[in-house]
Order: structure tokens, then C-alpha cells, then sequence
């Protein structure tokens, strides 16, 4: 079960709106438009608070946020989709092409 409130010094995540609606640039695609730009900061809350407070954090390069709690303890979830099946031999084809370089090979 989620915790649904944290401690100063728990690591969160916080939302907050970067730009609202009408601060956001004009040719942007419509449906993108009309909402505002949201950004999610992870760090050290400075304070207790519950899911949906406004709280501070600290994060990992000492910039001090503050946005509206939206999870304790949070993981990475971001993802750079499937494997390229073309591309997932590169790294090993090309260190071997290294290594015959500095061997004095082709």
C-alpha cells in the first residue's frame, strides 16, 4: 500500500504547473494547448505533508521546489520503448572494431 503521507527527509515526488494555458506557446498542437505545462521534481521533503499538500523539496543538485505532493517514495518508471532489433548489436560490433584498431587491424 501506497504511503500517503510523508516525513521531513522522505524522498517524494512533487507537481506543479510550469506554465498555464495562456503563458504557453502559441503554435503548439490544439489539444496540447489547452492544458498547462506540468513538471514532476523528485527530492527530500523539507516537511511533513499528506498526498495533495503543498510542500518543498530538496532535490539531489540542492534546488529547493515546491509543488503539491503527489507520491512518497517513488521509483523511475520512464522507459525508451522496445529495442531496435537493427541497433542491439552496435555496442558489441563496435568494440570489437575498437579492439582490432588499437591491435593494429582493420
Amino acid at each position: 500500500m501506497a504511503t500517503a503521507r510523508c516525513q521531513p527527509g522522505d524522498w517524494i515526488d512533487v507537481e506543479r504547473v510550469l506554465l498555464e494555458v495562456d503563458e504557453r506557446a502559441a503554435n503548439l498542437p490544439e489539444d496540447t494547448a489547452k492544458k498547462p505545462l506540468r513538471i514532476w521534481v523528485k527530492g527530500f521533503a523539507e516537511e511533513a505533508a499528506d498526498i495533495g499538500d503543498e510542500v518543498t523539496v530538496v532535490t539531489t543538485t540542492g534546488r529547493r521546489v515546491t509543488g503539491r505532493l503527489s507520491e512518497v517514495n517513488p521509483g523511475y518508471n520512464h522507459t525508451f520503448g522496445r529495442p531496435i532489433p537493427e541497433l542491439a548489436h552496435v555496442g558489441v560490433d563496435l568494440r570489437a572494431r575498437i579492439e582490432a584498431y588499437r591491435a593494429g587491424g582493420e
